[in-house]
């Protein structure tokens, strides 16, 4: 019997990887994508150690209000508007929610795709990616995160430019 339950939990442990990447990649209210492995590495950016960056963010009420804040403002500027007309913006809410946290040191996993397919064909313009840096400036200000602090994640961020940026 114990060797059944350790025999298990081996097979398990070996199979929850791939059937991860096998789940839909797409939930409840949100438009189905094409299959892409699932990866925190698709985060492009190494988390903070410790939970210390997380809670200066408030937790995950903080990173929601924040992302909110940042996609609120970003869809209602008209400089904008355009780029997220077609975007689902469920999905986008979700996974940057999840991608700040993994970043942030809060222990989610992101299960979003890299920031190179996800801005492959939208023709970011480097005006766009400052726009997008000022709201979330703007949201995290007005979470209250201190400046140093917006910094600090503003720094682990800025090399994704070269994936978000395609013209």
């Amino acid at each position: 019997m114990i060797v059944r339950i350790a025999l298990a939990a081996a097979l398990a442990a070996v199979a929850l990887p791939a059937m991860a990447q096998d789940m839909p990649h797409h939930r409840a209210g949100e438009e189905a994508v094409d299959p892409y492995v699932v990866s925190d590495a698709n985060a492009d950016a190494d988390p903070f150690a410790g939970g210390a960056m997380y809670a200066a963010f408030g937790g995950a009420d903080g990173v929601g209000r924040i992302v909110d804040g940042m996609l609120d403002r970003t869809v209602a500027d008209p400089r904008t508007a355009g780029i997220f007309a077609a975007t689902d913006m469920v999905r986008l809410r979700r996974t940057l929610k999840e991608q700040f946290c993994y970043i942030l040191g809060g222990g989610c996993a992101y299960t979003g795709r890299s920031m190179a397919d996800a801005h492959d064909d939208l023709g970011l313009q480097p005006s766009d990616f400052g726009i997008l840096v000022e709201h979330l400036q703007d949201a995290m200000t007005a979470e209250g995160v201190p400046f140093h602090t917006q910094n600090r994640l503003l720094a682990r961020l800025a090399p994704m430019h070269r994936d978000v940026v395609t013209r």
